[in-house]
């Protein structure tokens, strides 16, 4: 086994410990695909942590930007996650700009969030879910350009559902995503989040929240027909198994504050089945 081979053993262990949705719609692609696939989140998986674990600190993202630009032109340091990203980044032409704004948004989580107008939060969304879209419809496969738009507003759809399903963990680590302008509008102070206090103010607030999100899902749909026909079906499940956590926090009456909403193991591999079935 050579040092791509085993690098991207590496990232397939990473995605089946990790990736609790991502995961059941890369067993739909091709074998090459899926480990691109693979590759790419535990690159993403890294970053995320960076900024997630206690004591995470600028120098030790810094330092993960630098490797990642030396990996970007074949050099490696001793993670074992470089090789399979550098060869899948090269394999399906991934634009190198995505990487960069990935750990931008990244860095931006280490200090307290608050965003006043949705388009800040969108920009941020761009950066850490959006940019995933854009990287990922390449390993699906695309002829036309007109492809990355709606792969962007996939990207925006599920990181929407995130914040939705992350409201008690973020407010906990200081992290208030939802705009400022909406909290107001429906009378929903940051304190209010923070307390878990799940008011008729805060279901209203989130009814207004999970209609935007379902907006970018359905402006997303479109996808489906402009990707390569034999990644269609990975990209329905994904599709699917997100807009249906969104389902359940909806179905929950948003009782996000007690529980983090998930969905169950029997509901993503019927999912996944149905794709199957196609």
């Amino acid at each position: 086994m050579n040092a791509v081979e085993r690098s991207y053993e590496y990232c397939r262990r990473v995605a089946r410990r990790r990736a609790k949705n991502f995961y059941y719609s890369f067993i739909l692609l091709s074998s090459p695909q899926r480990n691109a696939m693979c590759a790419i989140y535990a690159f993403m998986r890294y970053c995320d942590d960076l900024s997630d674990e206690p004591g995470a600190n600028r120098a030790a993202i810094d330092k993960w930007r630098a490797e990642m630009e030396a990996a970007l032109e074949g050099r490696f340091s001793d993670h074992p996650v470089w090789p399979a990203f550098h060869h899948t980044v090269r394999r399906f032409g991934i634009p190198h700009q995505y990487f960069r704004e990935m750990i931008d948004g990244v860095l931006s989580d280490l200090e307290p969030r608050r965003f006043e107008t949705f388009e800040q939060l969108y920009r941020y969304c761009y950066q850490v879910a959006a940019v995933v879209g854009l990287t990922i419809v390449h390993i699906f496969g695309f002829d036309t350009r007109s492809a990355l738009p709606p792969a962007e507003k996939c990207g925006v759809a599920f990181q929407l559902t995130n914040i939705l399903r992350d409201i008690r963990e973020d407010a906990e680590r200081g992290r208030i995503y939802l705009p400022m302008e909406d909290l107001q509008r429906f009378g929903v102070s940051e304190e209010d989040l923070v307390a878990g206090r799940r008011d008729e103010a805060f279901l209203k607030l989130m009814d207004f929240e999970a209609e935007r999100a379902r907006a970018y899902y359905n402006e997303s749909r479109p996808l489906l027909d402009l990707i390569h026909p034999r990644s269609r079906a990975s990209l329905w499940a994904l599709i699917s198994i997100y807009s249906r956590l969104l389902d359940r926090i909806e179905g929950s009456n948003y009782d996000v504050f007690r529980r983090r909403v998930r969905l169950p193991l029997w509901e993503k591999s019927w999912i996944v089945w149905r794709a199957l079935l196609g």
